[in-house]
C-alpha cells in the first residue's frame, strides 16, 4: 500500500516517520520526498492490517508538523514511469536510451522490431554495434555534448537520427552527463510529414493574423475565398500575396481542382498572349499549337501575381476572359471557354495606373470585384512576435533541432522596420537558425542594428544647417516610402498630410513622375 503524508518541510521529519515504521515491524519497500510546493513525503509499505493500520496513522498524524496522512493508489515515479513506458509503447519511431558508456537501458517496441530483440536482451548491450554512419563512442567521449543529427544506418535500414543528450544536476547544482536519448525516423516518413505540412501552411487558419487590421483581413478572406468572382489582392512586396492567394484556392470550393502562379512582371510582353491564351497551330513560324495556361488549369484557379504588368496588348483579350469565359489562341478562329477562378495581386497602385492611362479602367474594375490589403510588417506590429516564433519552430523542426527566440531577440525584432516584410523576417530567422549553436536565438545572431545604432548613423550622416538636414530626411523619407505609396493620396495618408502638400514635396525633391 502507499501512504502519503502531508507535513512542513522540516529537518528530521521524515527521521520521525521511518522511526514510527520501525516500532511496528514494518517493512519500507519505497519513499519519495517532494517539496516544491509543500512537503510531501510518500511511503511504499506491505499492505497491513487493520489493526496495524488503526495504530499507526494516528501516530503519524500527530507528529510535529504532519498536516493530513491519507493512502494513495500510486507513488510519484510509479505515476512517471508508467507514463513513459506508455509513451514509449505508442511512438511508431525507435527510441533508444544509453548509459555514459553507450550501453542500452531503456529501448521501445518500435527499436527491439528492428533490432529484433526484446527489452532485458537489449539492456546492457553495447549500441555502436548496431549503428554505422556515426562514431556514439566519439560523441560519448566530448568534453560538452549538444545535439547531433546524421543519417545512419541500423539493422540495414536508413533513418535520420538525432541524438539528444542527458544532465543531471548534481548537489551543487552542476550539471552532470548521464547519457543519451536517440531517436529515429525513417527519411521517406519525414517526407511525407514535410509534404503534409507544407500543405497545411495554404490553409487561412495557419495565416498568424494577430493584430487587429490582420484578422479583419483574414475574415474578409474567409467570406470572398468560397465566392466564385475575381479577388485582388494588393500589398507591399513580401507581405503574402501568393501565400493568401493559395490559402483562397484551398478554401474555396475549387480546393481538389489545380491552382496555377504566373509572374506576369517576369513575362517578355511578346510572350504574355502565348503564355496566357496559347497558340494556335500555323499561327508562328516554327512554333507548334500549344495550350495556355487558362486552357490548361481549366476547373481550377489562376493566380496572376503582379498583374499591373500585363502589357496592354493583352488586357482587352483578358478581360473578355473574364467578362463571357471565352478566348481564342494566338492566330486562332475557334472560341475555346473556360471555367477559371481569377486570383490578381499587385504591389503597384493600380488606380493611380488607370489614371495615368497605363491600365485600363474597365479591366480594373472587373478585377477588383472584391479586394483583400495585406498590411505592411510594420503596420501590423502585434504579428512580429508570433510570426517569428511560427518561423523558428518551423525551420528547428525542418532540421530536427529545439531553437526558441530570446525575450532580447524577439524585442530586436520589433524594433526593425522591415521594408521587405514578412519575407525578410523569414530570411532573417533562417540565417539565425542555421548559424546558432545553441539552442536559444540571440540578438546576436540575428545581424540586425539595434534602434540606438540606426539612429546613431544617421545623425552622423547630416552635416548641414537644421534647417538642411530636415530637407535631406525629409527627401530620403519619402523617396523610402514612395515605391510602396506611388501616388500622392496614398502618400498623404500613409503621412497623415494633405494631397496637395505631398504632391508640392514630391515635386520640390523630384520624386516620381513631374506633377503638372
Amino acid at each position: 500500500m502507499r501512504i502519503r503524508i502531508q507535513c512542513e518541510n522540516r529537518l528530521g521529519i521524515a527521521q520521525e516517520v521511518l522511526g514510527i515504521l520501525v516500532s511496528h515491524e514494518i517493512d519500507l519497500k519505497g519513499i519519495e520526498t517532494d517539496t516544491d510546493a509543500y512537503g510531501e513525503i510518500f511511503l511504499s509499505i506491505p499492505t497491513l492490517e487493520f489493526e496495524t493500520f488503526q495504530q499507526i496513522m494516528p501516530e503519524l498524524r500527530h507528529i510535529q508538523g504532519v498536516h493530513d496522512v491519507s493512502t494513495v493508489a500510486f507513488m510519484p515515479m510509479e505515476r512517471e514511469k508508467e507514463e513513459l513506458n506508455v509513451l514509449l509503447a505508442t511512438l511508431p519511431e525507435p527510441v533508444i536510451s544509453v548509459d555514459t558508456t553507450g550501453r542500452i537501458l531503456v529501448s521501445n517496441k518500435a527499436a527491439q522490431a528492428i533490432l529484433h530483440l526484446d527489452a532485458d536482451e537489449l539492456r546492457g548491450r553495447g549500441l555502436r554495434k548496431f549503428l554505422r554512419g556515426f562514431n556514439l563512442g566519439h560523441w560519448l567521449k566530448e568534453s560538452r555534448h549538444s545535439h547531433q543529427s546524421a543519417f545512419v544506418q541500423m539493422s540495414r535500414q536508413a533513418f535520420l537520427m538525432d541524438v539528444y543528450p542527458i544532465y543531471i544536476a548534481d548537489d551543487q547544482g552542476q550539471p552532470q552527463f548521464a547519457g543519451a536519448v536517440l531517436t529515429f525516423k525513417s527519411p521517406m516518413k519525414l517526407g511525407r510529414q514535410i509534404e503534409a505540412y507544407s500543405q497545411t501552411q495554404s490553409e487561412l487558419s495557419a495565416m498568424v493574423a494577430e493584430s487587429r487590421v490582420m484578422r479583419e483581413q483574414m475574415r474578409q478572406a474567409r467570406r470572398m475565398a468560397v465566392l466564385d468572382a475575381p479577388i485582388l489582392i494588393t500589398g507591399e512586396t513580401g507581405t503574402g500575396k501568393d501565400l493568401l492567394a493559395r490559402a483562397c484556392h484551398n478554401y474555396s470550393l475549387r480546393r481538389d481542382k489545380p491552382f496555377a502562379v504566373l509572374n506576369c512582371a517576369s513575362l517578355p510582353e511578346n510572350a504574355a498572349e502565348t503564355e496566357l491564351f496559347g497558340v494556335a497551330d500555323g499561327a508562328l513560324p516554327g512554333v507548334s499549337a500549344q495550350e495556355g495556361i487558362f486552357s490548361r488549369y481549366n476547373g481550377g484557379t489562376v493566380f496572376l501575381d503582379e498583374v499591373s504588368a500585363l502589357p496592354a496588348s493583352v488586357q482587352a483579350k483578358f478581360l473578355r476572359l473574364l467578362h463571357e469565359g471565352r478566348f481564342r489562341k494566338l492566330g486562332g478562329e475557334q472560341e475555346l471557354e473556360v471555367d477559371i477562378r481569377i486570383i490578381c495581386s499587385s504591389q503597384q497602385d493600380l488606380q493611380q495606373k488607370v489614371n495615368d492611362g497605363e491600365f485600363r479602367q474597365d479591366l480594373f474594375y472587373r478585377i477588383n470585384v472584391l479586394s483583400i490589403h495585406l498590411p505592411p510588417l510594420r503596420e501590423r506590429r502585434a504579428d512580429i512576435e508570433p510570426l517569428a516564433r511560427h518561423f523558428v519552430q518551423r525551420l528547428a523542426e525542418t532540421s530536427r533541432r529545439f531553437v526558441s527566440l530570446s525575450d532580447e531577440a524577439v524585442r530586436l525584432l520589433k524594433q526593425q522596420t522591415w521594408p521587405g516584410n514578412v519575407r525578410e523576417l523569414e530570411n532573417t530567422l533562417y540565417r539565425a537558425v542555421s548559424l546558432v549553436d545553441g539552442d536559444e536565438i540571440l540578438p546576436a545572431h540575428l545581424g540586425l542594428p539595434s534602434v540606438d545604432d540606426t539612429l546613431a548613423v544617421q545623425v552622423s550622416e547630416f552635416t548641414g544647417t537644421l534647417e538642411q538636414s530636415v530637407k535631406e530626411f525629409e527627401s530620403r523619407l519619402l523617396k523610402a516610402l514612395y515605391p510602396a505609396h506611388p501616388s500622392s493620396r496614398q502618400l498623404g495618408k500613409r503621412l497623415g498630410l494633405s494631397h496637395t502638400a505631398v504632391a508640392n514635396k514630391l515635386r520640390e525633391y523630384n520624386i516620381g513622375r513631374r506633377r503638372a
